[in-house]
């Protein structure tokens, strides 16, 4: 009796009819949102959404930190013929025609390579504003009794090697402002010269520092500038006669980011591409049809441009490194196509009329699509975890997983069958699913050396648990040894601060924050004194508050006071002077009492712009922050945390009483960040893992079968964590993620192992086709995440060798774990389609 049907039935029905019509409205939709979308490398997006005090200084630093925007320049080589003088002329040269490209470079804030322009104007600066700069100016300073130390102090100097300079400079600073304020600017390591520039303590390179306007985390403004200063190097080398004999290197963390950009680009592009031809020659051996290989390729094509799109509409910038994540969807998406083409070709032949090839369709539908669907849920519960992230990185991947795995199954599922159009050109693959067949059967053998296997991988982890993670962020660095140990040497040339000690101050306004640097510059300079600090470097020795200007002007005393106290400070000298020979000096004196307090754009062309401008630094919602760079006493490492005894630094910072001030260990704020991923990660990660044992419990209805279902892949995560543990890789979070796609991807082959029939019935047998259509997907998986253990790039490298081999675990413990009651059906897929189409048969 024919039931007629409902109105579910007939809208489903009418769904399916127009289903390539919707999707291809939907294409439509998201290549609008993509036009639209704004793609972005900055990786800031994987840094915390609400990071704590000590955090958002980190932050705050590697977007435009003290070091952030510079560009260390080394320039090296040598001529053949040439002595060493002659080849660091030359080398002079070069640099001394690059900085003249580059300062008229508006990319470029700052250029300074030891040439005498800037000396120049440095002292040209500290001399016309030495009263306003000098903490030393007080009222007592510029009494008779100050006059008089001062004056001999000045004279004293006259015996020393800088005698020459103080005498020119006595008629008009008495009193030594400037040779006390190049004292201590010149009290950080400085660059030796050579040929009138900075050059290497060798001698064997020239070397300048650049500025950049742009952020530090501006990495394609970071791209322009690095590429500025290559032709810069190009054009000064081009009238050489020997031009290749130079070279030039450059390092920073706008290098780092360029460079490390570059290379996921490459890797990615260079692997996605390889990974496209290995799939591709795949599904060719196996479909013998450009045209079902074409129709296999729409879901991935189809699930990456919904992730895409999900992505912009959501957050509104799409990151580099989600679209570099998302081109392994590849490998998981184009399963569900290999499942339908496989799997419904063994219940046809190949000349189906358009009615049966209807059935043969529903025969796959009710057969298969069940284990599918339920494979693709337990994936979005997996990456579903990461929606929950603190780090809006890791929401913006789970949000493309799931938008692209969820769309290219429905695309399979409701649009590949409307596309196929006829039966599917398929190679005979009867031999190989009777070895797999064959092999099918015999895996259960291997149960008890499985368990070994997962006991002595629990073994492993249990021995080596104290060093099983790493708990520092810079095991995830990018940049390679080499790398590492050429800014270390150019770092050290140029004396460039290494940060790791920070003050951070926060204020409402620039004054503000100079005030504070100012107050606890105070504290901290007894701390220097007793050795605790070697130095500290800090906005306001360049850039006083106008407060503080405006009360060392106050003590300079007025024309006639002046005059009469110098008259007094002249007597009982060691060398006679007339008080007429400073006439300059009390000139002086009087200009600068009518002076306005020095602004920040007065520096521009000075080095000291460079510091203040590292140092001072407007807030992106408002406020401004001060810096103080701590210089750790002789023997400091970045690894030795106690070379710097942090407590009297933290009981100065608040004794100076500045609201907000935070003492920072950028190291430790790193890894303390990075320790913060690790325990998120691992939370999220087993709420994702309890999410999918849940929904298998649920779907399969049994918590029997569904731990069945999930024992493989936990032997699969042990086994690859063992692996690492014993070459000696310490974990970290991009194998955490890594252990979670395994997870996801390795789920649909066990439940593939556990499917049962409606009712709670025996389990079924499974076909040879299905163990065909698992082994190809297995295969196009691995070559769509295995082949990124080809990469240089950590990142990439880590997701390569975690997934790669876990997958394959993953199909190999499912196929030894399976219930024994599913055999392994006969090696004729004439017989297995026979079998369906009678089992349909009696359904209907």
């Amino acid at each position: 009796m024919n039931v007629p049907p409902t109105p579910t039935h007939r809208l489903m029905h009418a769904l399916q009819r127009r289903a390539v019509l919707i999707w291809l409205l939907f294409l439509l939709a998201c290549a609008g949102a993509i036009a639209r979308a704004h793609f972005s490398t900055d990786l800031s997006a994987f840094l915390p959404r609400a990071p704590s005090a000590g955090q958002r200084v980190l932050v705050d630093q590697l977007r435009d930190g003290v070091v952030s925007r510079l560009i260390l320049v080394g320039i090296e080589g040598k001529s053949e013929g040439k002595s060493e003088d002659g080849d660091a002329a030359t080398r002079a040269q070069i640099s001394r025609q690059i900085a003249v490209t580059l300062r008229a470079d508006p990319q470029f804030a700052a250029l300074h390579n030891g040439e005498a322009v800037n000396d120049a104007r440095d002292q040209q600066f500290v001399f016309a504003h030495r009263y306003a700069l000098s903490p030393d100016v007080t009222p007592q300073r510029f009494t008779a009794d100050g006059l008089h130390a001062a004056l001999g102090d000045s004279l004293d100097l006259l015996s020393s090697s800088a005698g020459l300079m103080a005498k020119d400079l006595l008629p008009h600073d008495p009193t030594g402002e400037v040779a006390a304020l190049v004292g201590q600017m010149d009290g950080a390591a400085q660059p030796a010269t050579r040929d009138g520039v900075w050059a290497s303590r060798d001698g064997s390179r020239a070397v300048l520092v650049a500025q950049t306007a742009a952020a530090g985390s501006d990495t394609d403004a970071q791209a322009r500038a690095v590429d500025a200063i290559q032709r810069a190097f190009a054009a000064a080398t081009r009238t050489l006669p020997n031009a290749s004999s130079y070279h030039i290197e450059m390092s920073g963390p706008g290098v780092f980011s360029v460079q490390t950009r570059d290379a996921i680009r490459h890797d990615v592009e260079r692997i996605s591409a390889l990974s496209m031809v290995l799939i591709v020659a795949l599904l060719l051996a196996l479909y013998r049809s450009p045209r079902t290989l074409v129709l296999g390729l729409l879901p991935v094509l189809s699930g990456v441009a919904a992730g895409i799109a999900a992505v912009s509409l959501a957050f509104g910038t799409v990151q580099g490194i989600t679209l570099g994540f998302g081109t392994t969807l590849i490998g998981e998406a184009v399963d569900y196509s290999i499942y339908l083409f496989v799997q419904s070709a063994q219940t046809s032949t190949q000349s189906l009329t358009g009615a049966h090839r209807e059935d043969t369709l529903r025969a796959w539908v009710a057969a298969y699509w069940p284990t599918i669907r339920l494979g693709v849920l337990t994936s979005v519960c997996g990456f579903a975890s990461m929606l929950f992230s603190g780090f809006p990185g890791l929401v913006q991947l789970g949000a493309f997983s799931i938008a692209g795995l969820v769309t290219a199954a429905l695309v399979t599922r409701f649009v590949l069958p409307r596309l196929q159009g006829g039966p599917v050109a398929m190679r005979d693959v009867t031999r190989l699913a009777a070895w797999l067949a064959r092999a099918a059967q015999a895996a259960p053998r291997l149960r008890w050396p499985l368990a070994a296997l997962a006991l002595a991988a629990v073994a492993v982890l249990a021995l080596h648990r104290d060093g099983l993670w790493s708990h520092e962020l810079s095991a995830l660095s990018p940049v390679p040894a080499a790398g590492q140990a050429l800014d270390a040497r150019l770092r050290a040339d140029v004396g460039a601060p290494d940060v790791r000690y920070l003050v951070d101050i926060p204020a409402a306004s620039e004054q503000a924050a100079l005030e504070g640097a100012e107050k606890i510059g105070a504290q901290l300079q007894p701390l220097v004194e007793r050795g605790v600090l070697a130095g500290f470097e800090s906005p306001a020795r360049y850039l006083p508050s106008a407060a503080t200007q405006r009360a060392r002007l106050a003590s300079l005393p007025d024309d006639a006071t002046l005059s009469a106290r110098l008259h007094e400070a002249l007597a009982n000298q060691p060398i006679a002077l007339k008080p007429d020979a400073f006439a300059p000096f009390l000139a002086d004196v009087a200009a600068a009492r009518q002076a306005a307090p020095i602004t920040r754009a007065d520096l521009h062309g000075t080095s000291m712009a460079l510091a203040v401008d590292a140092l001072l630094t407007p807030r992106a919602g408002g406020g401004w922050n001060a810096m103080l760079a701590l210089r750790a006493p002789d023997g400091a490492t970045r690894a030795d945390t106690s070379s710097l005894n942090a407590a009297p630094i933290r009981a100065a910072v608040a004794q100076a009483q500045v609201p907000g001030a935070l003492f920072v260990d950028m190291k430790t704020e790193a890894d303390r960040l990075y320790a913060n991923y690790v325990r998120e990660d691992l939370r999220l990660s087993l709420a994702g893992f309890a999410a999918i044992a849940v929904l298998l419990g649920i779907a399969l209805r049994s918590a029997k079968r569904a731990a069945r279902a999930l024992a493989p892949l936990v032997a699969a995560v042990l086994v690859v964590a063992a692996g690492f543990a014993l070459a000696g890789v310490a974990l970290t979070i991009l194998h955490l993620v890594g252990m979670l796609l395994i997870v996801a991807v390795g789920s649909n082959y066990a439940l593939f192992f556990c499917k049962h029939t409606p009712g709670d019935g025996p389990i079924q047998t499974i076909a040879p086709g299905t163990l065909v259509s698992l082994l190809v997907a297995n295969l196009a998986t691995v070559a769509g995440f295995g082949l990124l253990a080809l990469s240089q790039v950590p990142l990439l490298e880590t997701f390569g060798l975690t997934v790669g081999p876990g997958a394959m675990l993953a199909l190999a413990f499912a196929a030894i774990l399976a219930p024994q009651t599913a055999r392994a059906a006969p090696a004729s897929a004439a017989a297995a389609g026979a079998r369906l189409n009678a089992r349909e048969e009696k359904r209907a």
